[in-house]
Parts: C-alpha cells; sequence; structure tokens
C-alpha cells in the first residue's frame, strides 16, 4: 500500500469497520440459549454445582459445552477453560466457590492484549438468600450470557491481532465476584484488556411504565477514575480530562461504531456514570484495575421482571421469565458488541501517553508513545467545551506532529493508532510533557 493510499484511508472515517460480516446474529438462536437457561431453574451461586440437570453447576457446564461446539465447529478456534476462587462475604457467610467460564480465541499478535465481551450467569428472587425457589432469570442475566455465546459463535473463525475472551460470570448477585475474579486474573496473567464489555440486562423493550424503546441501548461508562491516585487526580485537576479516561473513551467509541453500522439500527446512549444510579456490576472490579470497560444495559427497564419471585398480585405480573423478552432486540445489541469487537480486536492498542507542548503559544506540539503493529496515528481534538472530538487528522511515518493555530488552552487532544485495515483504537486523552 502507498503512503498516499494509506493516508486516505486513515483520514476516510472515524471509526472504519474492520471486517465485513460474515454472519448475523440469530433470535432464534439467542432464545434457544435463553430458554436453556432458563430450563435450569435457579442458576444461583449457592445453588448445587453438581446436579446435572439444576443449579449453577449444570448451567456453566452448558454454558461451557457450547462453547466447545463453537470451538469444534471452527477447527480449535476456541480454548476453553474454567477459573475459580472462594469467596465469602454477607450473602455467603459459609463461603461459595465461584466459577468463570471462559472461551479464548487467540489473536495473531502480543497474546497479552485482550478483549473481552462479559455477562453474568447466575440469577436470584427477591430473597437474595433464596437458593431453592425457580429464577429464571431471563434477561438478568440469561440475555447476557446469551448474548456472549451467539458473539462467539459469530466471530468464531475470524482472525484478529488482539485475543477476545467470551466470559460467563458467577457469583454477580452476591458482590460482583465472577467480575473480580476475572480481573484478577486479568492481572495475575499480564493482560493488556483493551476493552471489557459487560453485557447486564440487555433483552427487554417494554418499560414498567409500558413505554417501548427497541431502537437505543445504554452504555455505562466513568468519568474521573477508579484507579486514580494522588498525583493522577492533581494531574486530571490541571489539565481536565473527566471526560476522556479509558472507560469513556470505550464508550465514545462504541457510539461511533453504532453510528458507523446504521444497519444494526441502535442508538447508543452513552450515560456518564460508571452504572445505574446507586448499583454497579461486574465491569466494576475492571474499572478498580484501571482497565477500560463499560456495561451495556437496555434502553429501558422493567423493575417487576428484575429479582422477583414468580407471582401475580392485583393482576399484575412479576418475574423474569421469557415472556417479558425481545429476542430481535437482543440480536440488534449482540450486532453492536460483534461489531465493537471485531474493531477493538483488529486495531492496535491506544498509544500509552500523548503528550502536549503549547504553553505561551499559538500552536500545539504533540507526540506519543509508538505503538507496535499500528500502520498510523489519527489526532482527535475539539474546543474545551465540548464532550465529543470534532477534528481529526491522520499521520503515518511520525510518532509526533504540530497542529497549527490550536491553542492548548481552548483544545482537547487526542490520539488513536490505527491498524493497516483502519480500525482504531480507543483514543488516548493528551497530557502535560514531561518538563526538561
Amino acid at each position: 500500500m502507498s503512503k498516499m493510499i494509506l493516508i486516505a484511508a486513515l483520514a476516510a472515517v472515524a471509526v472504519a469497520p474492520a471486517a465485513a460480516q460474515t454472519k448475523a446474529p440469530d433470535p432464534a438462536r439467542l432464545k434457544a440459549s435463553v430458554e436453556r437457561l432458563v430450563g435450569f431453574g435457579t442458576r444461583h451461586t449457592l445453588s448445587s454445582p453438581t446436579d446435572p440437570k439444576r443449579g449453577i453447576g449444570a448451567a456453566r457446564r452448558w454454558g461451557a459445552g457450547a462453547f466447545e461446539a463453537i470451538g469444534k465447529a471452527c477447527g480449535g478456534c476456541l480454548r476453553v477453560e474454567t477459573i475459580a476462587d472462594r469467596f465469602t462475604g454477607p450473602r455467603a457467610p459459609d463461603g461459595v466457590e465461584v466459577v468463570d467460564v471462559l472461551a479464548i480465541q487467540p489473536g495473531t499478535g502480543d497474546p497479552r492484549q485482550v478483549v473481552i465481551v462479559a455477562g453474568h450467569i447466575d440469577s436470584r428472587v427477591t430473597d437474595v438468600m433464596n437458593i431453592t425457589s425457580d429464577a429464571p432469570g431471563a434477561n438478568d442475566n440469561a440475555s447476557g450470557s446469551a448474548l456472549v455465546i451467539e458473539a462467539a459463535r459469530v466471530l468464531a473463525g475470524e482472525k484478529f491481532d488482539g485475543t477476545i475472551v467470551y466470559a460467563l460470570l458467577s457469583g454477580e448477585e452476591q458482590g460482583l465476584w465472577g467480575g473480580k475474579l476475572l480481573a484478577s486474573t486479568a492481572k495475575a496473567r499480564g493482560w493488556q484488556v483493551r476493552a471489557m464489555l459487560n453485557n447486564d440486562i440487555v433483552g427487554n423493550t417494554v418499560g414498567q411504565n409500558g413505554q417501548v424503546v427497541a431502537d437505543r441501548v445504554r452504555v455505562f461508562s466513568e468519568g474521573i477514575r477508579f484507579a486514580e491516585d494522588a498525583q493522577a487526580s492533581l494531574t486530571r485537576r490541571a489539565i481536565g480530562g473527566e471526560d476522556d479516561g479509558p472507560s469513556r473513551a470505550l464508550a465514545k467509541k462504541i457510539d461511533g461504531i453504532a453510528a458507523a453500522h446504521p444497519q444494526i439500527g441502535l442508538d447508543v446512549f452513552a450515560v456518564r456514570r460508571f452504572d445505574r444510579f446507586g448499583r454497579g456490576g461486574d465491569h466494576s472490579p475492571f474499572l478498580e484495575l484501571g482497565f477500560p470497560a463499560v456495561r451495556f444495559s437496555v434502553g429501558i427497564e422493567n423493575y417487576d421482571r428484575q429479582h422477583q419471585d414468580l407471582r401475580t398480585e392485583n393482576g399484575r405480573v412479576y418475574g423474569d421469565t421469557i415472556a417479558g423478552m425481545d429476542f430481535a432486540y437482543l440480536a440488534k445489541v449482540t450486532a453492536l458488541n460483534v461489531a465493537a469487537l471485531r474493531e477493538l480486536a483488529d486495531a492496535p492498542a491506544a498509544p500509552g501517553t500523548v503528550s502536549l507542548d503549547g504553553a505561551l503559544s499559538m500552536d500545539t506540539r504533540v507526540f506519543w508513545d509508538a505503538v507496535p503493529g499500528a500502520a498510523g496515528y489519527k489526532l482527535y481534538w475539539r474546543r474545551a467545551d465540548g464532550q465529543d472530538w470534532t477534528d481529526s487528522r491522520a499521520v503515518t511515518g511520525a510518532t509526533e506532529t504540530v497542529l497549527k493555530d490550536i491553542v492548548v488552552d481552548d483544545h482537547f487532544i487526542g490520539v488513536a493508532a490505527v491498524g493497516k485495515d483502519g480500525a482504531e483504537s480507543l483514543v488516548t486523552f493528551g497530557g502535560m510533557a514531561p518538563r526538561k
């Protein structure tokens, strides 16, 4: 590829799709997966780990089997494994072994470069300690588990630079324990997590008030970082960046991917808080370790169908059953996850640091860390009173440039790495240049 053609390719779009989609998420397959998970009766984390037909153990074994079947069909492109640890807390006072089921699709590049898509497989009813009553958990969270399995089926056999990890997590309802287990495993294995996509309650379109929202998905992301230490806090106060940390950059990236794939039919409602008001999810432990992570959830919720005993009172139906699901919508959320996984796994890693130098100047010098495998880079900037990038410039063959007539006091600036096929990393926010 000539340098001129490469520059044109990098400059063409802000978010370039990776490989053309060869499979589409299938609503019928998603429904079958949810029905199978509901059929285990309860998937409470403290339910039986050994019963062959009922409980969390049977559900996890079925999930592992689904991954293994996908791997067999693609000639061994998935490596299936389980990770486990014992947790104790108020919701498991006697302790419980938490097991996560993983399917790993190795990339062609650095094996430490990882993208994760996850959903928790456990369920509950009104009393979080009730391990015997039926807890179908169709939307919370068989929907997210089915999405993860279907994403693996759609992407199986495709080749990416980065490794994709498909994860079915346990223990979410007891204390986000499956997320903690996977995050600590990622750290122990030295994974450089490019993104963690947590899918939790992603399959309904009718809200508790009867409103139908079938064309929108919420993506939650943190602003000020959980992992920010005192020095990082002082730096952020000096340069800004409350809206540009890795998690927020990931949400903006997903928003751009949705816009670049209008055929999916979903608008991203990028909620500027890390999760729903006063609540949390399995992406939280990744944020605590400094990894980029977001939560996908439906555009509108029905609380009568979350964490409820199965019952009808005064004509009002309670319980998280399949009757409350919309599988065409779940297929759209799955398609958006698939598009994001393709882009993020196909792109290089994000630049480690981006530095700015332009105090007392009308111009800004931008320089950044080289990224292995990057075919080029893309600078983004916007006025400092805006949230979204408005301008961009492609750069090849260099790791620095000067933005003429862009005053650093008045602008925010970042840099993404670009792969040979045009896929872009997350944008790394520009900070102060080291003092000499």
